[in-house]
């Protein structure tokens, strides 16, 4: 029998990208990928996320010396110019070395709501984002909306001509010990254009920015599954003027839903990059460790299973570049298409999101747990990184909608 894995034709995908690179965007993956190696790896992570209460770790660094924080962002916004893409190749590159960094709730989630928003307030913070200056996060879910993030109880009342009065929990926001910023979802009292999610009494949602320090803001600060941190937000009569308002009140749909369909392309390409390199450490450890007097790549069973994790890979690095493509703007920004998250029809961005969504579910834990299982014992231990990237893969496969939402959504926009 032929040792399929125990040969130099063996599938070992660390390199290999979701997406086709011109030459600018290789240079972006390689020089990312250079700097990682350089200065981070997982005993650095384990003591960087030890406490919550610094700022992360490569946060100027991705700002000042990599210009990753304005990648994406047209240069009328602060940014560098590209697209929805560029980020996609940071985060799938950031899945591969397994960095701390909130990239995906900030830059991406939090990034797109603003460039959306425009406005004098969300302008500012999008260019102290880019900077390296900010770091705002996303406040969607409550204790009970699970991943249903229009499904709020959080009120925003009027208080005055120009004053608002927020109130309300949050659940679950990724990197908050860490923000200077949350983008809080709320329901107004008034205001809303025709067709926004409306919920009891017909209040509509809107989205407010608020500092991390103001008063009535209190914050209950715990780990993760994959060690990062989150936080509990309560919010009792916080005190927002309208200009904090981001869009017009009670418009947050048309603000939140391309953007949170980008975080999720955005988690399904970090989890290409995550998973590929689950599967490298796989392959590698397979070759090396010897059982009965030989590698234990040889067993079929072994095989079978890394051939099962590669196919699941490459499974997901087609439907994740298919969905980049499925929603790629018509017009053309240095010869290739624009990929602009807001640019196609909803249901046409979320379909192809939810089916990326889906397969990166599925991979994350097929994947996972068939490399934990092949290193056995040692595949859980504190000192080996496939743990490490297990736990990050199990956080992922939940994050912006597991498999039964993401199934039931695209059903519903197939019945349409």
């Amino acid at each position: 029998m032929t040792d399929t894995f125990g040969t130099a034709a063996a599938p070992t995908a660390p390199s290999a990208s979701a997406f086709a690179l011109d030459e600018t965007q290789a240079m972006l993956r390689d020089s990312l990928s250079r700097f990682l190696s350089d200065h981070f790896d997982i005993e650095t992570r384990a003591k960087l996320l030890a406490k919550a209460h610094h700022e992360p770790p490569l946060w100027r660094a991705f700002s000042q010396q990599l210009g990753l924080l304005g990648a994406g962002f047209s240069e009328s916004q602060g940014g560098y110019g590209g697209d929805l893409r560029d980020q996609l190749i940071v985060l799938e590159t950031l899945g591969r070395h397994l960095a701390a960094e909130p990239y995906l709730g900030s830059v991406v989630l939090a990034g797109r709501v603003l460039e959306q928003a425009d406005g004098p307030l969300a302008r500012d913070l999008l260019g102290r984002l880019i900077e390296g200056d900010a770091l705002p996060v996303v406040a969607l879910t409550e204790p009970d909306s699970r991943h249903a993030w229009d499904e709020v109880r959080s009120t925003l009342h009027a208080d005055g001509p120009d004053r608002w009065r927020l109130n309300g929990r949050k659940a679950v926001v990724h990197g908050a010990p860490w923000a200077s910023d949350v983008l809080v979802l709320a329901r107004s009292t008034t205001g809303g254009a025709s067709g926004a999610s409306a919920g009891p009494g017909g209040h509509r949602l809107s989205l407010v920015a608020v500092p991390m320090d103001a008063a009535g803001l209190t914050r209950r600060d715990y780990q993760t599954v994959d060690g990062a941190w989150a936080s509990e937000l309560a919010l009792e009569n916080v005190e927002v003027w309208t200009e904090q308002l981001l869009g017009r009140p009670g418009d947050a749909d048309a603000l939140l839903a391309p953007a949170v369909d980008a975080a999720t392309l955005g988690l399904c390409a970090e989890a290409c990059g995550l998973l590929s390199r689950l599967l490298a450490d796989s392959v590698d450890y397979a070759r090396d460790r010897r059982q009965f007097g030989q590698p234990i790549a040889g067993f079929q069973v072994i095989q079978h299973r890394l051939a099962d994790m590669y196919i699941a890979l490459e499974q997901l690095r087609a439907v994740t570049a298919w969905a980049a493509d499925e929603i790629a703007d018509t017009t053309h920004v240095s010869g290739r298409a624009n990929l602009a998250i807001g640019a196609a029809p909803a249901a046409v961005r979320e379909r192809a999101v939810s089916a990326a969504k889906v397969c990166a579910a599925r991979a994350c834990r097929l994947i996972g747990q068939g490399a934990v299982q092949i290193h056995g014992g040692m595949g859980m231990t504190e000192e080996l990184a496939v743990g490490h990237f297990f736990r990050r893969a199990t956080l992922l496969e939940q994050r912006f909608g597991s498999v039964g939402h993401h199934l039931r959504r695209y059903a519903a926009l197939m019945a349409d």
